[in-house]
């Protein structure tokens, strides 16, 4: 199930998903010119208008629900959730080993500083869904090596966002633990949050990575590769927001 919603993800999602409807147009053209080159045209213009920062920043901040972290409300947490971001595998200038991609070292960049902050003990995940070192050895590692903090639990099995929620549940409760401060990049938390309170813990956001403006327009105008990933990111936690039916 997990590798077909991967798969599902891929094709129907940008840049792929348009890509596909503008071949599938081309060959509808064959015997339908109007209807296929208007189609192919559209879906082009879809990829052109996604891989604009005015529009991916939109769609991001159509996610963002929760401002950042009060210190009140992170001193109510009993400990904090960092949610995994992907590996960077068999990284040459760490001697070949995996490491954390860029998207997770921001969250355990800001999750070390709630740590700083609080003094709470850190939870991280995840597992290795396509192989390799487990993701949350890499995360205690580079949290510990790199930011000098201190994690308490690590989570190994999780492949994704709702198993995290799961085994976290499992984990937190075993030690007494039902108030969490959930950390992830602020696009993300509202999809999140849905699966960590099914599963009973107490959810405090803790979001970060905010979709920010650029100060002029013009940037905000040139398409680019950036601005294509995250509106697909964007549209990701749509799609998974609108299959949970939260």
């Amino acid at each position: 199930m997990f590798t077909l919603k991967k798969i599902v993800a891929a094709l129907v999602l940008p840049s792929a998903g348009l890509v596909l409807l503008a071949l599938f147009g081309l060959w509808l053209a064959r015997r339908h010119p109007r209807s296929g080159r208007t189609l192919a045209g559209l879906a082009v213009l879809a990829l052109l208008v996604l891989a604009l920062p005015l529009v991916s920043g939109a769609l991001l901040r159509s996610l963002e629900g929760a401002p950042p972290i009060a210190e009140q409300n992170l001193a109510h947490a009993q400990a904090i959730v960092i949610l995994g971001g992907g590996s960077y595998h068999a990284a040459p200038e760490y001697g070949g080993a995996d490491t954390v991609s860029a998207l997770a070292l921001e969250r355990l960049r800001y999750g070390a500083a709630l740590q700083k902050r609080s003094a709470l003990p850190i939870l991280v995940t995840v597992g290795s869904p396509f192989g390799g070192r487990p993701e949350g050895d890499s995360m205690k590692e580079t949290i510990e090596r790199d930011f000098y903090g201190k994690v308490q639990w690590v989570e190994r099995e999780s492949r994704d966002t709702e198993e995290n929620a799961l085994y976290y549940a499992r984990m937190l409760k075993s030690a007494g633990i039902e108030r969490v401060a959930l950390v992830s990049h602020s696009w993300h938390l509202r999809r999140a949050i849905g699966h960590f309170r099914v599963q009973g813990l107490e959810v405090i956001p803790a979001p970060m990575g905010f979709a920010t403006r650029a100060p002029e327009l013009v940037p905000q105008l040139l398409p680019s590769a950036g601005a294509l990933l995250a509106s697909y990111r964007a549209l990701h936690e749509w799609l998974g927001i609108l299959a949970a039916g939260r």
